[in-house]
């Protein structure tokens, strides 16, 4: 599964290196990441918890840990990547700061990719292939339908109700996109042919449509459960990724969709909107035979 290189990808993408790479490539990305959240501070109301929880924490490459910790009772980072989670910890220089943040190694999905994994294998691989592309996405798209997306996922460690403000960074596209990329590695294994005629099955696109559609509600159920009355919710999400070719990223771009047009809608039916922000966050420039790229990101604080 997709998720269980998380890890791995985390420590090549995340950190305070990657930290510094961006103040230089993508300095606009960290200074919205980290108004928003201190503005989510700002405006929170005296009447509510001063508990603030980070959903897919990681090791705050994008957090403001610091300030979050004196702005707040406690700082929970939840993750599924331990590791991260404890780096992040240590990176704050004062042993009370310390005691101050709680971490929590959860799959925020609420386990998506494990059920989807056990769905696949039950499927007869080998007689679909010899059936054909179509039948290997018949199948994949079964899955899909059939894959539980609990609805808001619960987790032991985060009570609902218990935060002030509930901050969900870069989270949400990774919570369907690993499992999606899960279906396709297993095409891929089966009938690495087959995989390119994905885009010509009408069930399967409306299979993975259906199931970004759920994962994001679900989500965004979770940060209305995890809130406190009156609590405010910052959501950062990538809208699109792109590619490109040239020094000037806006040239030669190619972009690549991450979030169904249902995903604005959710937000505006399950919150009032109190900021929006977009912006672009370059990841890695182009080099010698590499593409460079990139993402367009919307930034929420939500009530």
């Amino acid at each position: 599964m997709r998720i269980t290189t998380l890890p791995i990808n985390n420590a090549q993408t995340q950190g305070p290196r990657r930290r510094e790479l961006m103040s230089r490539q993508s300095p606009q990305h960290l200074e919205n990441a980290t108004d928003l959240m201190l503005r989510a501070l700002r405006l929170r109301p005296a009447s509510v918890s001063r508990g603030t929880l980070v959903l897919g924490a990681g090791a705050c490459t994008e957090v403001p840990l610091a300030a979050l910790v004196h702005g707040s009772d406690e700082v929970v980072l939840a993750d599924l990547d331990e590791f991260s989670l404890r780096q992040a910890r240590e990176e704050l220089a004062a042993p009370a700061m310390r005691r101050a943040v709680r971490l929590v190694v959860e799959d925020l999905s609420g386990g998506i990719s494990a059920s989807l994994d056990r769905l696949l294998a039950r499927q007869p691989w080998d007689t679909l292939r010899e059936q054909g592309p179509r039948a290997l996405f018949d199948a994949a798209a079964s899955c899909l339908n059939a894959c539980p997306v609990p609805d808001p996922p619960e987790f032991a460690e985060l009570a609902p109700g218990s935060f002030g403000v509930v901050i969900s960074s870069l989270l949400l596209s990774q919570l369907f996109s690993y499992p999606l990329l899960d279906v396709l590695d297993r095409v891929q294994r089966v009938a690495s042919e087959a995989v390119n005629e994905q885009e010509r099955h009408r069930g399967y696109q409306e299979a993975a449509q259906a199931f970004r559609v759920r994962v994001i509600a679900a989500h965004l159920h979770l940060l209305r459960a995890l809130l406190d009355a009156d609590g405010l919710a910052v959501l950062l999400c990538d809208q699109r990724g792109f590619v490109f070719d040239a020094p000037d990223p806006q040239s030669h771009r190619r972009a690549i969709p991450l979030v169904p047009r249902a995903f604005f809608e959710l937000v505006e039916q399950n919150f009032t909107i109190v900021e929006r922000r977009e912006w672009e966050w370059l990841t890695d420039m182009p080099a010698e035979g590499r593409y460079g790229r990139g993402y367009d990101v919307i930034g929420y604080i939500l009530r």
